[in-house]
């Protein structure tokens, strides 16, 4: 039997809906202060190459230009290892990203930075920067990088392998192994065994905001920052590290985002917008083009991958083993970690081995996008079990219902899940409508795929102030990025028994707030939800302590129960006894600082129909379906736009997206014109379905809603796609000239 609740589940308007629609939201690049400079980024024209000289002596000497900053003006990185919320890095590798020292590992590196009095001005200095490269071979996949005797980008990267540091100098960084079970074994048990290879190119978040950073460095020696952040903790801490200053030296304040998807986690622009203020004595501010977004900022990793998986003729699963390689970009931490982690995480299969390998290759050093790592890796994983069902007989939802993971199926990274809907998602998907629809015309098919990802926990925190009107102020750290204001201050008003209305959520800065980790890993909603609950029942407690002096009597003795306080017959709404805070003691403030465990993962289907022109190979989606486990929707209409936003970015990579390279490492389509992210004109409306099966580890059953919807997009296509156009294909992503190239080699 569900529980009854009565904010959760309802669809209030947005807290800040009226600004986002009237315009009056302030975002990165409207910052505005006085004496304001602006600042521009000179970045390398070739994707590796050593930096023989720099000289700035012409961009100095131009009229209006303030500064100049190289890596020269950051402080020695020497070999400190830092952790600054993404794993532990060598801060030479994080300071290198920001500013290139020795080399160029990418086209787009930044090599220096320019403030002038106006943006043309600065532009105009940085080209006048003279750099002498020496010119080097790139490489530019993951199986390239990997060969003997491929370009090395990092003369002092020894590849780790399966935790140990080796003396092997080369281009892989980490070499890992999770396993369970028996493989080897396994396979001998298996009547059917198909594996098969999986390419993935490199594609972008897409978001629509460009990164930007506001910093004036100030007299009193503080930083103080404004920009477009998924963590505004997680930049003050990169900022101060890389330039060698104490936390609390570093103030950001977070802007609102234009969209992120794990792509404004990373810190491109602050460290240098500092060095520019603290030499102009001038505040300055920094915007990216959109090339700079699409050839300097992170995108999420290309990858080969091979996959393989035996089956007994009734369809159970027996083995399970795969090989991923995952182009990390420039410097380690390609993401390859949680691919390895979801591939197999949708089934319950006792014999798994998945080995990962996390490869640096002449590309921008990649960053989160929506379950890093996930959707190539169910791409490939997806893309198998739908062939060994065809070679069976059996419905592609009926053999995965026969594996499906459920609790205490274990994961091959080791941990066995709690109570997980994998089964709900596929019984809604066999009992959907679309499921059972007719395709409607020639040329179509249908396709299915599952996919999942862990969530994370990780510390937030949390304040509530009580008004006199009955009103109360939430002040938290969590960037929103798609609407977690109203879902954070949902969660605090069911606590409270008042209205959502009546919970003012703020944003604030790193002085305002404790610690708060990214907006990232489907995290917010549940961890700085949970820090909401805990600051509202703070709240309760005081105001139990309140009515009980008003009623002389003990706290313990007071009820309070859809935000009504009682004993004994007497009774008083929330709102009467906040307006006599005044006189009972003062102000209330109730505060909640938490760091998770109960994470529970999160589960998504998807039914893609397609219709697949057979003279040109154009794909079109006709019609789309996405489910999901959400655990408990806090505010469904928010859900269902993750499930749309996910699902719509995902059929873009299965489709269109890609970093178009030249042999030389340049990306030809670094625009929006030639980036063909999908619009509204090339989809369907994307219908959702909303599973609800309350995660054990959280008060209300939350589960994480914003990553798991982008992980079986492609492989459905892909799956729809074979029944159309009769073709298996294991690239991504399936343009028309790859179909056709698939259809006339069949």
């Amino acid at each position: 039997m569900s529980t009854q609740y009565n904010v959760i589940g309802t669809r209030p308007i947005r807290h800040d809906g009226a600004d986002k629609v009237t315009g009056r939201a302030l975002y990165g690049a409207d910052i505005q202060l006085n004496g304001l400079l602006h600042g521009a980024i000179l970045r390398s024209p070739h994707a590796h190459a050593r930096i023989k000289r720099i000289d700035t002596s012409k961009a100095e000497a131009l009229p209006g230009v303030k500064a100049v900053a190289t890596a020269a003006d950051f402080p020695a990185a020497g070999d400190k290892i830092v952790d600054l919320g993404e794993g532990a890095t060598p801060l030479s590798y994080i300071r290198g990203n920001v500013l290139a020292q020795g080399k160029v590992l990418y086209r787009g590196h930044a090599i220096a930075g320019v403030a002038a009095t106006s943006a043309h001005i600065a532009e105009e200095a940085a080209s006048l920067i003279e750099v002498e490269y020496e010119v080097l071979p790139c490489t530019l996949t993951a199986p390239d990088a990997m060969k003997d005797g491929a370009p090395i980008l990092h003369e002092d990267l020894h590849m780790q392998e399966f935790g140990k540091k080796t003396d092997k100098v080369n281009n892989v960084a980490d070499h890992f192994r999770f396993s369970i079970g028996d493989a080897e074994k396994g396979f001998e048990e298996a009547d059917l065994i198909i594996e098969r290879e999986f390419h993935t190119s490199t594609v972008h978040q897409g978001y629509i905001e460009p990164h930007n950073a506001t910093v004036l460095w100030n007299n009193d020696g503080r930083v103080q920052v404004w920009t477009s952040t998924q963590g505004s903790f997680v930049v003050r801490d990169t900022t101060a590290c890389i330039l060698d200053l104490p936390v609390a030296q570093v103030k950001v304040t977070p802007m609102e985002i234009g969209g992120g998807f794990g792509g404004k986690i990373p810190v491109y622009l602050e460290p240098v917008a500092a060095v520019l203020s603290k030499k102009s004595g001038r505040p300055v501010k920094i915007v990216m083009t959109r090339k700079d977004v699409f050839e300097a900022s992170g995108p999420t990793p290309g990858s080969y991958i091979r996959a393989k998986i035996g089956a007994k003729r009734d369809g159970t699963f027996t083995a399970a083993q795969a090989y991923l390689a995952y182009e990390a970009g420039a410097y380690p931490g390609a993401m390859v970690g949680p691919g390895a982690m979801c591939i197999f995480a949708a089934y319950d299969i006792k014999n798994v081995t998945v080995d990962g390998y996390d490869v640096v290759v002449n590309k921008p050093s990649t960053a989160a996008y929506r379950a890093p790592g996930a959707t190539n890796a169910a791409f490939a994983a997806e893309s198998v079990v739908d062939e060994i069902a065809e070679k069976l007989g059996i419905d592609p939802v009926d053999i995965r219902l026969k594996n499906a993971a459920k609790e205490g199926t274990q994961r091959v990274d080791g941990p066995k899940y709690r109570r997980v809907g994998c089964v709900e998602v596929l019984q809604a998907i066999k009992a959907s409508e679309h499921y059972n629809a007719p395709l409607g015309g020639p040329n179509r098919g249908r396709g299915i795929g599952i996919g999942f990802w862990f969530n994370v926990g990780l510390p937030s925190s949390c304040t509530i102030s009580v008004n006199a009107d009955g009103s109360v102020n939430l002040v938290e750290g969590s960037t929103d990025i798609g609407g977690t204001r109203t879902s954070i201050a949902m969660q605090a008003a069911e606590v409270l028994g008042i209205p959502a209305e009546q919970v003012h959520p703020s944003v604030v800065d790193t002085d305002s707030i404790g610690f708060t980790a990214v907006t990232g890993g489907s995290r917010t909603t549940f961890a700085t939800g949970w820090a909401a609950i805990e600051a509202a029942r703070d709240i309760v407690r005081q105001m139990k302590e309140r009515a009980a002096k008003l009623w002389e009597t003990e706290p313990a003795e007071v009820n309070f129960e859809n935000g009504v306080f009682s004993k004994n017959g007497k009774s008083m709404p929330f709102a009467e006894l906040a307006s006599k805070i005044g006189e009972t003691g003062g102000p209330i403030v109730g505060r909640g600082a938490v760091n998770p465990r109960g994470v529970g993962g999160s589960f998504a289907g998807a039914i893609a129909d397609v219709e697949v022109d057979p003279e040109t190979g154009k794909t079109q989606v006709v019609r789309f379906t996405s489910i999901q486990d959400v655990g408990k929707a806090i505010h469904p209409a928010y859900v269902e736009g993750q499930m749309q936003g996910g699902s719509v970015q995902g059929i873009g990579w299965g489709l269109n997206e890609e970093y178009y390279m030249d042999t030389t490492g340049t990306m030809r389509n670094s625009s929006l014109l030639d980036y063909r992210m999908p619009t509204a004109l090339d989809l369907p409306m994307i219908e959702t379905i909303i599973v609800e099966v309350p995660n054990p580890g959280h008060p209300f059953g939350v589960r994480g809603v914003g990553e798991a919807n982008i992980v079986p997009p492609p492989a459905a296509l892909a799956n729809a796609i074979h029944q159309a156009a009769g073709v298996r294909l294991r690239t991504l992503p399936m343009k028309p000239s790859t179909i056709m190239e698939a259809v006339w080699a069949k």
